[in-house]
């Protein structure tokens, strides 16, 4: 494959192991001690081409791998300032953005012994060779996406380390290099105890969204909850109530930012009520600026893989008729993929004692319902909470109905629950956690990833319309 580059779009990230995931109330796990991860850059990449047995592409913004012509791909880390235990180590890389781009086979990852090659030297007739174990292999890839493999078995600490990267398919995979910046090969190497759970990581080439809601104040729950976030690669979404108690840059800079901030570049949020508590949100809007849509607008829409993903604002009008009503059903009706996914704050399903189901919302669930959306995620009530599908009546609808979550675990004091509503199939109020979405094509997996130290999860799949 080859071609020129094409602006960057929201990024997704896959990983490596395929998983069948079925549902469970709880699972053991075991505590985690703190742990640091530290990221680093190649110090060297290039491809080279048996077609061009002459040619160096060390300043290539594109790294190949494809089995005819064959391309192999090799990369360069120098790892340092390392200290401790190396508890992990993943390599991620990016696919390129250009049309046709997605391939059936990522390639094979493997370790290599030459630590000592140039990429502006090596060419297809000196090249290196590609002698160490095989890391780990990606399966199909699409266009502007990342991926991951577990490296860990090859990287021991600080050092130099090299991989090459090989494939037999003739549909062979581009990458960005080291030259492009932003989407430049990562190598993330994690020392100390990372968490675990007993259920396993998703299929590789699936986007991954995962987030929650009610999220930062002066407590240490939003710092549990974003630790989570640094172990797993993904678009992050946000389900309301991103910090208390007023949504004011003080506590955006404060509370907010030292936690989920550090992951605020692939974060797609979306505002809740105490966000709205500073006039207009725009303590929220200046901190996420771009990323959460026309200010005073706060809904948008965007791709992940094969699902269109759509934060809407409900602390504003979401009335039949109304500007937010009107766009949600011009931008499903313009969808052409596959499988859609919505959040926002205020729950139309929820067993909360706290705050009752909101009926208002019930216009923008009426208009995905009627674009045979498969997804719905919610926060507002401190908790957990999963139900069957359901139409807009709130009626168990195993044909046509939407899934829904309250996602409202990331940090903010637990609320419990009341009167415990119709098709309310797994609650929890006591956990703060993330909530872990693994994008399939016609499908999707979900997780409840706990804090540290906690046992309650929840996981399963549900296929799409």
């Amino acid at each position: 494959m080859s071609g020129r580059r094409a602006p960057l779009a929201v990024l997704a990230i896959g990983v490596l192991t395929a998983a069948t995931l079925t549902v469970v109330a709880s699972s053991d796990r075991v505590p985690t001690a703190t742990a640091a991860t530290s990221t680093f850059t190649p110090s060297a990449d290039t491809y080279v081409d048996n077609s061009a047995t002459g040619t160096n592409h060390g300043t290539s913004g594109q790294l190949g791998v494809d089995g005819s012509p064959t391309k192999r791909m090799f990369l360069k880390f120098t790892v340092s300032g390392v200290s401790g235990t190396v508890s992990s180590a993943k390599l991620r890389v990016h696919t390129d953005d250009v049309s046709g781009a997605n391939s059936p086979a990522g390639g094979a990852f493997r370790a290599m012994t030459n630590t000592t090659w140039s990429e502006t030297a090596v060419t297809w007739n000196n090249q290196p060779a590609v002698d160490g174990a095989t890391l780990g292999t990606l399966g199909s890839v699409a266009r502007n996406a990342w991926y991951e493999v577990d490296v860990t078995s090859h990287v021991a600490g600080n050092g130099t380390f090299s991989f090459g990267v090989t494939s037999t398919n003739g549909d062979g995979a581009d990458y960005d290099s080291r030259e492009t910046g932003a989407t430049a090969p990562q190598l993330l190497v994690t020392t100390g105890t990372t968490p675990t759970t007993t259920t396993t990581q998703p299929p590789s080439g699936d986007p991954v969204l995962v987030g929650a809601g009610d999220i930062s104040n002066s407590g240490s729950g939003d710092s549990a909850t974003a630790a989570l976030l640094d172990n797993i690669p993904g678009t992050v979404f946000t389900t309301g109530d991103n910090v208390y108690n007023d949504g004011t840059a003080a506590e955006f800079t404060n509370y907010y930012n030292p936690t989920w901030g550090r992951h605020k570049a692939r974060t797609r949020p979306s505002p809740g009520n105490h966000d709205y508590h500073t006039s207009g949100a725009t303590g929220y809007y200046d901190y996420f600026g771009s990323l959460a849509g026309p200010s005073g607008q706060g809904y948008y829409s965007y791709d992940l893989g094969n699902w269109h993903i759509v934060s809407l604002n409900s602390n504003i009008s979401m009335a039949a008729g109304s500007a937010q009503e009107q766009w949600l059903r011009a931008d499903l009706a313009a969808n052409t993929k596959p499988c859609t996914a919505a959040y926002w704050h205020h729950p139309l399903f929820t067993s909360g004692a706290n705050h009752a189901p909101s009926t208002a919302t019930r216009p923008l669930f009426q208009a995905l319902y009627d674009n045979n959306a498969d997804l719905v995620l919610f926060g507002h009530n401190h908790q957990y909470e999963r139900f069957a599908p359901q139409n807009p009546s709130g009626g168990l609808d195993t044909t046509r109905g939407i899934r829904t979550f309250v996602a409202g675990m990331g940090g903010a004091s637990h609320y419990g629950f009341g009167t415990i509503r119709a098709n309310s199939e797994v609650r929890n109020s006591d956990t703060y956690g993330v909530l872990k979405l693994t994008l399939h094509s016609n499908s999707f997996d979900w997780q409840f990833v706990p804090e540290a130290g906690k046992t309650f999860t929840d996981s399963g799949t549900t296929a799409c319309h």
